[in-house]
């Protein structure tokens, strides 16, 4: 057969367990407390087939919209031509985990609120808005205990 396009075609590589992540699911995967809004990343686990996104999905986020007691409603938005299509994908709860793409702002929304709150107490504004890398300040490097040196091939020899 040359090729193949089957629903899993080509994808060794994409659905192959990560080193030391091989063999039967861990039972904390079943734990996982999922909430409709939820943020989650889709990696599909080889290990269960049931549920399991297309290849397309790998590797996306989406919105959490529905929770059943064994699977996941996931929103995600495709580019379909000059469009985005919002797709819903039910997923395996297997095959989903939440994202940490948010958590930074998240983490950084309570930083401000903790900075607004002492610098409200204190009297006095202080700035929460993120400000972007500055150029370095100039420098000069001195010569002095930093002579340059010549460097040069060490001689072959043999030792006969």
């Amino acid at each position: 057969m040359p090729n193949s396009f089957g629903y899993r075609a080509r994808t060794r590589d994409m659905f192959k367990r990560s080193f030391k992540e091989k063999g039967a699911i861990k039972l904390s995967t079943y734990l996982i407390t999922f909430r409709v809004g939820d943020i989650v990343d889709i990696k599909a686990n080889a290990a269960q087939q049931k549920g399991m996104p297309h290849k397309y999905y790998h590797g996306r986020t989406g919105i959490v919209y529905n929770v059943t007691p064994n699977a996941v409603g996931v929103i995600i938005y495709k580019v379909v031509g000059n469009r985005y299509i919002e797709k819903r994908v039910n997923l395996r709860v297997e095959h989903i985990k939440h994202s940490k793409c948010r958590q930074e702002f998240l983490d950084r929304v309570q930083r401000n609120h903790e900075a607004h709150v002492v610098a409200k107490e204190k009297g006095e504004r202080v700035q929460l808005k993120r400000v972007p890398a500055l150029p370095r300040e100039a420098h000069t490097v001195s010569s002095a205990g930093n002579a340059a040196q010549t460097i040069v091939p060490i001689p072959y020899e043999t030792t006969i």
